[in-house]
């Protein structure tokens, strides 16, 4: 089939009823949604500053079905977004108001734990806290663990490339997945990656993680497990400043100790969540560390010990170390819930992802607390400290325009802020809607080009989540934020994806 244009894609409304009837022979009844109080609860993911009722949503049982949805979508010309469980927190799977919303929460089997080679095996719907569950009893475990981990499924993480608090030392999604099972627009099934060390060829399971659903459709995910550590401890820091701790964990990462998680907290962030999760903060402290160390017995030991000393000499005012597992997780429940806690002092909150060089924590921390006084907003700030993965947690009242319309202001001022000293716009939340026009102070002209090359290899119809992630260049343009050469923009614009 030839690729349409994108003025022939504008010219007619897609045929839903049309698309109901082709995949009605496929898909039972009770997969397709399409009344609006059926699809209201679809409208926009975690991020709910971005809505849009989808006209059709369709929650395939088995990867036929979802070839079959593919294939009518490309066939009649329909957008489709895919959904995993709508943890997401930057409007990646905000429906298209003329698309398909497919979700995979449906997908949900683990199909395989195999202890002797560690590997997971499972559908895309599967949560991720799930795996963990199913692995303790061969005495392993999923790294990755996002704080929406309990609900958030696999096949999300992929999508964006996930982290959690321990991703420091065990790395993000890409690092813990091994081979992804893919459907792609034309409906063919492919396998990226593999359980062997090494895999022939080009490595396009790392250009798919993360890629946002806009390559194609994971049906299945070979996760690699690891042994559970002998012990684990955390040592809670107490600060007189956000800038000791942010040297305290500069300092931690200078004396070559890669903590299993290193996170920070600020007093506000610590006000808002003792009360709810009651893990003992110190709730004098401007800033509070959660410092975890794995691994034997001697080794923790050893780690903590060192640990606390550099604690101390950077002017830590309390310390406290976990001395049983319950106590070890209620700590750790206080910084894994602060999300959830913002609903105590706020309406609503405004989570922002972007990641800095470590050494400037205090620095961009210190412009966020300027930021406040400028947009007239108050911020909580928790992050994976060690390696420099912020989530400033914007308040604001969603039923006042202005209060959204300075809350939206004030996340794009700190993401351009951790462009400027040498970071990035996002560390695992994704670019969905949230951060388009981000992108465009990002990147230059020719690595936008790469982008959409690699899209439009995948997806040459622009189908698979369109006009999110990849800017356009005449967007860029209109936002101030293309590096134009000699005065003119001089190129076409782009594609809609």
């Amino acid at each position: 089939m030839d690729t349409p244009t994108q003025d022939e894609a504008q010219v007619d409304a897609p045929d839903f009823p049309a698309f109901i009837a082709q995949i009605a022979p496929d898909v039972p009844a009770h997969c397709i949604l399409s009344r609006l109080d059926q699809t209201k609860a679809y409208e926009c993911d975690g991020l709910s500053l971005y809505r849009c009722q989808p006209p059709v949503v369709v929650l395939p049982e088995n990867e036929a079905q979802l070839i079959a949805v593919l294939a009518a979508c490309r066939e009649l010309n329909i957008p489709i977004v895919p959904r995993g469980t709508g943890t997401g927190l930057s409007g990646g799977a905000t429906p298209h108001a003329q698309g398909v919303l497919v979700g995979l929460a449906k997908l949900n089997r683990i199909l395989r734990i195999d202890p002797l080679t560690c590997v997971a095996v499972v559908q895309p719907g599967v949560r991720n806290l799930a795996v963990s569950e199913a692995a303790a009893p061969h005495g392993l475990y999923y790294a990755p663990d996002p704080s929406s981990q309990i609900a958030c499924s696999i096949g999300g993480n992929v999508a964006e490339n996930s982290g959690g608090v321990h991703c420091l030392k065990y790395g993000l999604t890409v690092h813990n997945v091994l081979r992804v099972r893919v459907v792609t627009i034309e409906g063919d099934v492919v396998e990226l990656g593999g359980e062997a060390p090494d895999n022939p060829g080009l490595n396009l399971l790392s250009a798919f993680i993360g890629s946002e659903g806009m390559l194609g459709m994971v049906t299945e995910v070979t996760l690699r497990l690891i042994p559970k550590p002998e012990l684990a401890q955390v040592v809670m820091a107490s600060f007189p400043s956000v800038e000791a701790a942010g040297q305290a964990v500069t300092d931690v990462i200078a004396d070559g100790i890669i903590p299993a998680g290193l996170e920070l907290m600020d007093k506000r962030s610590v006000h808002m969540v003792e009360p709810f999760v009651k893990a003992g903060y110190d709730l004098e402290a401007e800033a509070i560390l959660l410092c975890e160390s794995d691994g034997t017995p001697d080794e923790v030991h050893d780690e903590i010990r060192r640990v606390e000393a550099i604690f101390n000499r950077v002017g830590a005012t309390r310390l406290q170390t976990s001395q049983s597992e319950h106590e070890r997780l209620l700590f750790w429940a206080g910084r894994k819930n602060a999300f959830p806690a913002a609903g105590r002092i706020s309406p609503d909150y405004y989570c922002m992802d972007g990641t800095i060089p470590r050494r400037h924590l205090g620095r961009v921390l210190g412009a966020i607390e300027d930021m406040e006084t400028q947009f007239g907003l108050r911020c909580a700030n928790v992050f994976h400290a060690g390696d420099g993965n912020l989530h400033p947690l914007i308040l604001f009242d969603a039923n006042d325009p202005d209060e959204v319309e300075r809350a939206e202001a004030f996340g794009v001022a700190i993401l351009e802020l951790c462009v400027e000293v040498g970071g990035t716009i996002t560390g695992e939340h994704g670019v969905g809607i949230e951060k388009i026009n981000q992108m465009c102070t990002q990147f230059r002209r020719e690595e936008l080009d790469a982008f959409s090359a690699l899209k439009r290899a995948f997806d040459p119809y622009g189908l698979l989540n369109p006009e999110k992630v990849i800017p356009t260049l005449v967007r860029c343009a209109e936002h101030g934020k293309m590096h134009v050469q000699g005065g003119e923009i001089g190129f076409p614009d782009l594609p809609r994806f």
